[in-house]
């Protein structure tokens, strides 16, 4: 589980963010596979994580990363649209 101490930084979604990502392009790296499993905003899934980890309560959980060797060669997607991006203004 990828968490934060609310207690000591306001910015906690912020860094474990980064930590999440920072996860899956190191486990790239090693030619493993590793997908970001979303908890944070899902009340059910953060319950099950904090009781099966034993997570304190004053400590948010953002995500859970599975990390293991891929069973076959998936092609990336991608969810990127053109039509969603704007410069200089809306």
């Amino acid at each position: 589980a990828v968490c934060g101490d609310s207690t000591i930084s306001d910015w906690w979604v912020q860094d474990c963010s980064a930590a999440t990502e920072n996860l899956l392009i190191a486990a790239g790296a090693l030619g493993l596979g590793a997908v970001w499993l979303g908890i944070h905003g899902h009340p059910e899934r953060e319950m099950a994580a904090r009781e099966v980890l034993g997570i304190p309560d004053h400590i948010g959980v953002l995500s859970l990363v599975s990390i293991g060797h891929p069973a076959v060669e998936a092609e990336p997607r991608t969810q990127y649209d053109p039509a969603r991006v704007h410069g200089e203004k809306w």
